[in-house]
């Protein structure tokens, strides 16, 4: 038996290319942990793919919930969710959920790229802005690395003559 459950609806699943393109260009994804009270925590959150290394790289402050969870239990999932669309009784959709485990990144230079990283994604205006407000906030800075371990991707299509 395998660790992860197939997707029930497989005439629903994503393609691999456009699960990839999401994780690429997704805005935000939802990380859920567990808590060390047991009660799951999840939790929305900016985000960079590094398909080179096959992770996703999130920052947060060096201290807080997201950390305690993730020291009582490194096994988290993510999920990003592309466009979706309402319509009476039902909802289109795309998404890309995948599993892994979470660590805080403790070299120098794989921090500083990811942070690199979530600048271009998010801010690709200051590609070329000097690196001084990334550097000043380095020490205030926890850069988390999650390795997917399994990744797949669900869409609802509606066709244009059922809208």
């Amino acid at each position: 038996m395998t660790v992860f459950r197939p997707v029930r609806r497989q005439d629903r699943l994503l393609d691999a290319a456009s699960t990839e393109q999401l994780l690429k260009e997704g805005e935000y994804g939802f990380l859920a942990l567990c808590s060390p009270n047991g009660y799951g925590y999840g939790v929305p959150i900016s985000f960079v793919y590094a398909p080179q290394r096959q992770c996703i790289y999130f920052h947060c402050a060096p201290e807080g919930h997201k950390l305690d969870a993730l020291r009582a239990n490194d096994r988290v999932s993510f999920c990003v969710v592309g466009q979706t669309e309402v319509h009476p009784y039902t909802t289109a959709y795309e998404s890309a959920h995948l599993f892994g485990r979470l660590a805080v990144v403790e070299d120098t230079e794989e921090r500083w790229e990811a942070l690199l990283a979530l600048r271009a994604k998010y801010n690709p205006e200051l590609a070329d802005a000097p690196d001084t407000p990334i550097r000043k906030s380095w020490d205030r800075t926890t850069v988390l690395r999650l390795r997917i371990e399994h990744l797949s991707g669900k869409c609802k299509r509606i066709p244009p003559t059922a809208r």
